[in-house]
């Protein structure tokens, strides 16, 4: 296998369920988003390298404003670094689309002019040597 080409990326979308909501306002947990990541870390190893990759480490992670049940996330990750084995992503979680439930109209929703940054990490996953 060649040497994962620096600036690919892969983005998911995703409804995020009531079911998800922990606290009041139906905020979601802040390790909902680290899941995410893991998703299309997962996805960034399987195209750059056939393996699946295992997390190693965060070197940063921000949480920047909050999800909540009913939003769409958008969901990327960008390889900015391709070592032997180690392969460092920085990831985003932007809210793409959010409920704007009333008493008339419960499932209500909007789509947003401006995505809103709610997290942003950077990681480092680890995968198998090449043979």
């Amino acid at each position: 296998m060649s040497t994962p080409e620096i600036g690919t990326t892969v983005v998911h979308r995703r409804y995020v369920p009531y079911s998800h909501a922990h606290y009041a306002g139906n905020l979601v947990d802040g390790a909902y988003s680290l899941g995410l990541f893991g998703d299309v870390a997962t996805e960034m190893c399987i195209l750059t390298d056939g393996d699946e990759g295992l997390f190693a480490s965060y070197d940063d992670v921000q949480f920047k404003a909050p999800v909540r049940a009913g939003d769409v996330l958008e969901i990327t990750c960008e390889l900015v670094r391709a070592g032997r084995r180690s392969r460092v992503m920085e990831f985003a979680v932007r809210v793409v689309a959010r409920g704007a439930a009333t008493e008339a109209q419960p499932g209500a929703a909007q789509l947003l002019d401006e995505p809103i940054l709610a997290t942003s990490a950077r990681g480092t996953v680890v995968v198998p040597e090449s043979t």
